[in-house]
């Protein structure tokens, strides 16, 4: 009877240990919201805060759904199709990691070993901006409907200059949905402050903001100088979305703008154009249809990015350049987000030969299983520019191509711009943010730092025996340790740049 009471107590006794091994706390996926989630949800951001366990803890609900169906994070392109800089995506096995500790409770464990959170400063580019444009104090006037204002403000620019880059910094991040940049090249727009401001009055559109986007910054330095021109005397024209609900909060919204030096050469001038429009749209109500349009290329162009626009009758687009059986993707969203629009720059420039065909094809969904529809019932839609119209006005920007420009690794030079890195490059590596989770480790082991650069990635045993090597130049890695032996290990990442070092202590269990 001794004997199976031991039994017993030993086989209770393995389960509970495997259960404690694979129960997954706070700390263990921490690093995953503060590099995946934090960047949108943090104090005076759009979205609700999540830098702590309590902050976090209160949206899973929503979490879990929002992961489940991929509403969250928020980025539209189909990342199958093409890559873009800036990308706000999550990894399955990060996906998975939360969604698992959620469905165990999300349990707190000891908060205090989970690392701290990261810090946001106010503004992300570097350096003093050489103009600073302000709507200037408003107070919401977003009642009962959304509010679209758009704010015209001079530039007083006496001669032309080249920018090199900008941000959007909203005075009231909360209230502030999302600002579609215009510039205004003859100066001679005003401001629409009724709430419903919705068309285009500017020469072209340089860009988009929307909670948790990275600045524009046109990369400044060999192999490549680019830039766009501001003609002098122009307007900057910034239509501001306020959700309905938020009439009587102030605002006081900026864009910072950073040109090069005035005498500087060598810059290529960037373009911005919107030459795919379609405004002969006729959609029935309870119908679906697909409305396209086309340009072909009168030069060779390496493009630089791409930004197509719709309101919320649209579900999907898809952009491509094609000459005959060659295609070149360029853009796919496969569940088109009114809501999360903005303009995509490619890691590498994508050659367009002349006498290609680009090619833009917006699907919309006029029926009542189009959960984004103004209208219940849904009615006719006609193109307009209205939100309860809808749009074809998809815009890129190009450079005129020179050889070797479809090798230029661009996202490479935006991650070392000084004006990107918010001093992080002038920090130690030991004083930026790194986390190495889970600790103790399954079979996989993710490594995040925040400082840009080429890393060799060490595994030692305590003996100082080299277990793994790899080189990356990535800000997240994830290594599989499933071959590794269970034991403690000595994890070394060195800065191949600075040969700066970082060591810590892993523990594998598995």
């Amino acid at each position: 009877m001794k004997k199976n009471y031991l039994v017993l107590f030993l086989i209770i006794g393995l389960f509970s240990s495997n259960n404690i091994k694979s129960q997954t706390v706070y700390k263990d996926v921490a690093p995953i919201f503060y590099s995946r989630c934090t960047p949108c949800h943090h104090e005076n951001q759009h979205g609700p805060p999540m830098m702590t366990y309590s902050e976090t803890v209160a949206n899973s609900a929503l979490m879990l759904s929002d992961l489940q169906t991929g509403h969250m994070p928020p980025w539209p392109p189909d990342t199958l199709y093409t890559r873009f800089n800036h990308e706000h995506i999550i990894s399955t096995t990060e996906k998975n990691a939360i969604i698992n500790w959620l469905n165990q409770g999300a349990l707190p464990g000891d908060t205090t070993l989970a690392p701290a959170p990261p810090t946001y400063p106010q503004y992300q580019l570097n350096g003093t901006p050489d103009l600073i444009l302000k709507t200037g104090t408003f107070t919401s006037n977003a009642a009962a409907n959304d509010a679209y204002d758009c704010f015209s403000i001079p530039t007083n620019l006496t001669q032309n200059r080249i920018l090199r880059a900008f941000e959007i910094v909203p005075g009231n991040a909360p209230i502030v949905h999302h600002v579609v940049i215009d510039v205004d090249t003859l100066g001679t727009g005003t401001s629409d402050l009724s709430g419903t401001c919705y068309n285009n009055s500017g020469s072209f559109t340089l860009g988009f903001y929307v909670p948790g986007s990275a600045p524009t910054v046109y990369p400044g330095q060999a192999p490549l100088k680019a830039g766009v021109v501001i003609k002098a005397g122009s307007n900057f024209r910034l239509q501001i979305h306020y959700p309905r609900g938020t009439a009587g909060q102030i605002d006081s919204t900026q864009i910072r703008l950073y040109f090069y030096p005035i005498g500087t050469t060598g810059v290529r001038p960037i373009y911005t154009t919107v030459p795919l429009q379609n405004w002969t749209m006729n959609i029935a109500a309870n119908t679906t249809a697909t409305y396209t349009a086309n340009y072909v290329l009168p030069a060779t162009v390496s493009l630089f990015g791409t930004g197509p626009h719709s309101h919320k009758v649209c579900t999907a687009i898809k952009e491509f350049a094609f000459l005959g059986t060659d295609t070149i993707p360029l853009i796919r969203i496969n569940k088109w987000d009114f809501n999360w629009q903005g303009f995509y720059s490619y890691p590498k420039m994508l050659k367009i030969p002349s006498g290609y065909k680009i090619l833009t094809s917006h699907f919309f969904d006029n029926t009542v299983n189009n959960l984004n529809n103004p209208f219940s019932p849904p009615q006719n839609i006609t193109a307009g520019t209205s939100t309860t119209n809808e749009m074809l006005f998809d815009g890129v920007q190009y450079l005129i191509y020179q050889p070797g420009d479809d090798t230029i690794n661009v996202a490479s030079l935006l991650n070392n711009d000084p004006l990107l890195t918010v001093g992080v490059n002038e920090l130690p590596l030991t004083e930026v943010q790194s986390y190495i989770y889970p600790n103790p480790a399954n079979d996989l082991l993710n490594i995040y730092i925040s400082k840009k650069s080429d890393y060799t990635i060490s595994i030692y045993n305590i003996t100082g025996q080299l277990i793994y090597k790899t080189l990356t130049t990535d800000d997240f890695t994830t290594i599989d340790t499933k071959n590794i032996s269970e034991g403690l290990y000595i994890i070394q990442i060195t800065d191949s740049k600075s040969n700066e070092k970082i060591t810590k202590k892993i523990v594998l269990s598995h």
